[in-house]
C-alpha cells in the first residue's frame, strides 16, 4: 500500500480521535465509553452536545463575520468613484472598534446574567426572575484557557468564548448598517466616534432587554429569532437620524421637487455584496437556533437555512416584477436590496414558516424597498445604499410577520417592542449626532464632497488610474 492510499485510510480514524477531545492517551477509554452509552439509548453525549453547539456559533460567527466584507463590497458598488476608498476604511474600521468596544463594556450590558444595575424581582409560575432594564458594567470574561467541559456549569450549551464570538458579530453587523446610508459627505472622525456609542452602549442595551432576559423578553413577550428589530432596525433608525442631521448630498435634490441621479462606481461589486451578504445570512439566522446537539436542533437549522434562502427569494422576485411593471425596465439596485430585505424580513421569525410563506414574508419585503426609496427621496431623505429602506421598514415587516407564523406571539407584544426600540434608539442616536455636529462637525465641506472623500478624508483613492 503507498504512503497516499495508507493516509487517506487512516484520515477518518484520526479525525475522530482530533473529535474525541484533547489528551486522548489519558482520556481514550471515559470518552469512548460515555458517546456508546449515549448511543444505545438514544441521547448525545455530554460533551457532544457541547462540542457542536459550540461548532455552530464557531461557524455561523464567521459567516456573519463575512458579511462585513459583503457589506463593504455593496456600499463600495452603490458610491461613486471618488469615495470608494473612503467606504472601504469606514467598514473594516467600524468592524474593528465594534470588537473592542463589544469587549470593554457591550457584551456584560448584554448578557448581565444576575446582575442587573437596573432592574427588579418579580414572581412568576416557575420562581423569582428578574426583570432588567439596565445590565452590568464590566469587560467580557471568557473561562479560563484549558477548563474541561465537565468543569462546564452547562454542558449542554457551549463555550463562552464561542458565544461572545457569535454576538459580536450581531453587534458589528449593526454598525454597518449605518454606514452606507451617509455615505459620500460624512467625516470619518465623527462617524468612527458614532460607532463607538452604538456598538458600546445603545445596541448592547437594547439588546439585553430582548435577548439578555430584559423587561421585553419577560414582561411582553417579545418574540424576534435572529433580530429584525433587535439588529436591523436598530441600524436602521440610527441610519435614519444621521442621515436627516447630516442632510443630503449636494446636488442630490433640486428646487422643482426632483431629484438628480448619482450612480454608483460598480454594479458588479455591489451584486458579489449582496451574495456575501446571503451567504453569510445563513448563519446569522441559522446560528440563532443557539443549539446543534439533537436531532431536532438539526432538523430546525435545517428548516431555518432554507427558509432564510426563500425569503431572500421572494424579496429579490418582487422587486424584479416590481420595477418592471412600474418602471418599464428592471432596476438591478432595487433587485439586491429586494433580495436583502427579504432576508430581514425573515430573519424575526425563520423556523416557523413554511417555505411558501417564507417566501411571501420576504416578497413583501422586497415590495417596501420599491416604494420605500422614491418615498424618502421625496421626503429628501438621502440614503446612498438604501439601508433604510431595507433594515429598518423591512424590519419593523418582518417583527409584525412573527404573528402570523408564531402563534406565541402577541401583536400588542410586536408592535409595543417595535416603539419602545425605535423610540430608545432615535432618542439616544440623536443626542450623540448633535452633540459630534455642534462640537467637531460632522459633514466635509461642500468643496471636500465636490473632490471626493477619498482625497480629502483618506488621502488614497481606490481607482487611480482614472
Amino acid at each position: 500500500m503507498n504512503a497516499k492510499a495508507l493516509a487517506l485510510k487512516t484520515l477518518p480514524a484520526l479525525a475522530i480521535i482530533a473529535f474525541t477531545g484533547s489528551g486522548f492517551a489519558q482520556e481514550a477509554v471515559e470518552p469512548a465509553t460515555a458517546v456508546a452509552e449515549a448511543a444505545s439509548s438514544g441521547a448525545p453525549a455530554e460533551q457532544t452536545v457541547f462540542i457542536l453547539n459550540t461548532l455552530l456559533f464557531l461557524i455561523s460567527g464567521f459567516l456573519v463575520m463575512w458579511m462585513a466584507a459583503g457589506f463593504a463590497m455593496l456600499e463600495a458598488g452603490l458610491v461613486r468613484r471618488k469615495n470608494v476608498a473612503m467606504q472601504l476604511l469606514k467598514n473594516i474600521s467600524l468592524f474593528a472598534i465594534a470588537g473592542l468596544a463589544y469587549y470593554l463594556i457591550g457584551y456584560k450590558l448584554m448578557y448581565p446574567g444576575d446582575s442587573w444595575m437596573i432592574g427588579y424581582e418579580a414572581q412568576g409560575e416557575d420562581g423569582p426572575y428578574i426583570v432588567g432594564y439596565l445590565g452590568a458594567i464590566g469587560t467580557a470574561v471568557l473561562e479560563a484557557v484549558g477548563v474541561a467541559p465537565e468543569a462546564a456549569d452547562d454542558l449542554s450549551y457551549a463555550t463562552t468564548g464561542s458565544d461572545f464570538f457569535f454576538q459580536l458579530m450581531f453587534c458589528a453587523t449593526t454598525a454597518s448598517i449605518v454606514s452606507g446610508t451617509l455615505a459620500e459627505r460624512i467625516k470619518l472622525w465623527p462617524f468612527l466616534i458614532f460607532i463607538v456609542v452604538l456598538t458600546g452602549l445603545i445596541y448592547p442595551v437594547q439588546a439585553a432587554w430582548k435577548w439578555g432576559g430584559g423587561f421585553l423578553d419577560t414582561q411582553l413577550g417579545f418574540l424576534d429569532f435572529a433580530g429584525s428589530t433587535v439588529v436591523h432596525s436598530v441600524g436602521g433608525w440610527a441610519a435614519l437620524v444621521g442621515a436627516i442631521i447630516l442632510g443630503a448630498r449636494t446636488g442630490r435634490y433640486n428646487k422643482d421637487g426632483t431629484s438628480t441621479a448619482m450612480p454608483g462606481s460598480s454594479m458588479p461589486l455591489a451584486t458579489l455584496g449582496t451574495f456575501i451578504l446571503w451567504l453569510g445570512w445563513f448563519g446569522f439566522n441559522g446560528g440563532s437556533q443557539l443549539a446543534l446537539g439533537s436531532v431536532g436542533d438539526a432538523a430546525d437549522v435545517s428548516r431555518i437555512f432554507a427558509n432564510t434562502n426563500m425569503g431572500a427569494a421572494g424579496g429579490a422576485v418582487a422587486a424584479l416584477l416590481l420595477t418592471q411593471l412600474i418602471y418599464k425596465k428592471v432596476d438591478l439596485t432595487m433587485v439586491l436590496n429586494g433580495a436583502l430585505a427579504g432576508l430581514v424580513s425573515i430573519t424575526a421569525e425563520p423556523l416557523t414558516p413554511g417555505l411558501g410563506m417564507a417566501a411571501l414574508i420576504g416578497g413583501v419585503g422586497g415590495v417596501i424597498v420599491v416604494f420605500a426609496v422614491p418615498m424618502l427621496d421625496r421626503l429628501k431623505i438621502d440614503d446612498v445604499v438604501g439601508a433604510i429602506p431595507v433594515h429598518l421598514f423591512a424590519g419593523i415587516w418582518g417583527t409584525l410577520a412573527v404573528v402570523i407564523t408564531n402563534p406565541d406571539a402577541s401583536l400588542f407584544g410586536q408592535v409595543a417592542s417595535i416603539v419602545i426600540v425605535g423610540v430608545f434608539v432615535t432618542v439616544t442616536s440623536g443626542i450623540v449626532w448633535l452633540a459630534l455636529k455642534a462640537t467637531m462637525g460632522i459633514r466635509v465641506s461642500e468643496e471636500e464632497e465636490r473632490l471626493g472623500l477619498d482625497k480629502t478624508e483618506v488621502g488614497l483613492e481606490a481607482y487611480p488610474e482614472f
